[in-house]
């Protein structure tokens, strides 16, 4: 840990905050009324909830939804000092820092923070498509549910393929979404 003297920007860390399961917004929401409210903004500087977006088919339609990256946990920015310490452990759903002391937390390291970031600030969630064309699939939703099929086009960019079905003994082309399918 480095002394006051080379300043108080120095001593800023990120630290993981073990929260109850499904209150992590609630968490980051009384954590900043709390830090507000006893003028801890010298110490206590940013509050996230590591999420991200994701693309899930609903109903035949793409959807985009945030997901937590750590389900259970907040990242706090702050210097550690016993008062902010206490401010962080006795808010509302907090059962505490993550490290090996809870009187002492690890902080987490720069290279772990800015990975997380990086992976929060995907403005719009890419395509991930990884078939090629003649790989044999299995489609997994839609009116073609449980039907295997051929691969004969893949279009990465909007997250598209086309399979042959055999329908009536005869390849039909049927346009999918790339989450519609898996690998037989």
């Amino acid at each position: 840990m480095k002394t006051i003297k080379e300043g108080k920007t120095d001593l800023r860390r990120w630290y993981a905050v073990h929260t109850y399961a499904g209150y992590e917004d609630a968490v980051s929401r009384y954590l900043k009324q709390r830090v507000e409210s006893l003028a801890m903004s010298d110490k206590i500087f940013n509050i996230i909830v590591p999420k991200e977006k994701n693309i899930k088919i609903k109903a035949g339609k793409r959807t985009t939804s945030e997901e937590k990256i750590y389900p259970g946990y907040v990242l706090v920015e702050m210097i550690m000092e016993p008062d902010s310490w206490y401010v962080v452990r006795n808010t509302p759903r907090v059962t505490g820092f993550v490290g090996s002391d809870s009187t002492s937390p690890t902080p987490l390291s720069y290279e772990e923070v800015e990975s997380l970031k990086a992976r929060m600030s995907g403005d719009e969630p890419k395509f991930k498509v990884d078939f090629r064309i003649g790989e044999m699939i299995r489609i997994t939703d839609g009116p073609f549910k449980d039907y295997d099929g051929k691969i004969s086009e893949v279009d990465e960019a909007r997250g598209r393929v086309k399979v042959l079905v055999p329908v009536f003994g005869r390849d039909t082309a049927v346009e999918l979404d790339s989450l519609q399918i898996k690998k037989i």
